[in-house]
């Protein structure tokens, strides 16, 4: 038996097999759910093939968090599949690293400032809005996050889309407790994801985070990560909401 047996589980933004998602989508079936993943535009044809690479081949579903109307048909297409949600998974952010990353706080469009919020911080809300007519038992919304209670080398406007994302949270868990739907975030370490590859100067992470991790820290392992998504989804943790869960080795904890 798995801890998450029985459950329903929409794992929103999948792409490669080296994404957060898959890692969770992965162990969330491993541990007995039944998943559905999603993407949109021309990542979606991607995840359609990497869906493959699971233990079992999910539905995909075309979503895309900044876009009203495939918020609004969400329902509609996760009923093919399912007759309700017992977890949904966020890990979703986007910012344009030409223009709002590697040291462009300072220069930061508006227009893509708004458009990395919307992505990043804005849809965590979003995608529970949509998801909550199938959520009517309860359940538990995780989205992931990158510390933003500090400034990172080169991170600039997207730390602040993730300082949206956790207050977000906050919100959420206050709005959706009494509907018995938690709410929380993990805060992964240094990860090579897709995403972080977009971060301009990215490297300066990896020796750094190797030396202050007393637990130590791979930045190819998305299993512990994974695994901390799929305990916030089960029933072993159901007192706990509006938290942020840091999985980083213990790297936040250390000042030097």
């Amino acid at each position: 038996m798995g801890i998450l047996d029985g459950k329903r589980i929409l794992v929103a933004g999948v792409t490669l097999d080296s994404s957060i998602g898959f890692a969770t989508a992965k162990v969330a079936q491993e541990q007995g759910a039944t998943v559905l993943i999603s993407n949109f535009g021309r990542a979606l044809s991607i995840t359609r093939r990497i869906a493959g690479r699971l233990p079992t081949a999910p539905p995909v579903i075309e979503l895309d968090v900044s876009d009203d109307d495939h918020l609004a048909r969400l329902e509609g297409q996760l009923r093919e599949h399912i007759d309700g949600l017992d977890g949904v998974v966020h890990a979703i952010a986007y910012g344009n690293p030409s223009t709002i990353l590697g040291g462009k706080f300072l220069g930061g469009p508006w227009e893509d400032v708004a458009h990395a919020v919307r992505v990043s911080a804005y849809s965590y809300q979003a995608l529970a809005t949509a998801c909550l007519p199938l959520m009517q038992s309860g359940g538990s919304i995780v989205g992931c996050t990158f510390d933003a209670s500090v400034a990172w080398p080169g991170y600039d406007w997207m730390g602040f889309a993730k300082g949206a994302l956790e207050s977000c949270n906050r919100y959420l868990a206050r709005d959706l407790g009494p509907k018995g739907i938690r709410s929380n975030l993990v805060s992964a370490g240094a990860l090579k994801t897709l995403a972080a590859k977009a971060i301009p100067g990215f490297e300066l992470f990896e020796e750094e985070w190797a030396k202050r991790a007393p637990l130590g820290w791979d930045l190819n392992d998305l299993e512990p990560t994974a695994r901390t998504i799929v305990a916030l989804l089960s029933d072993f943790m159901p007192k706990t909401t509006g938290e942020i869960v840091h999985v980083d080795g213990g790297y936040h904890a250390m000042g030097a």
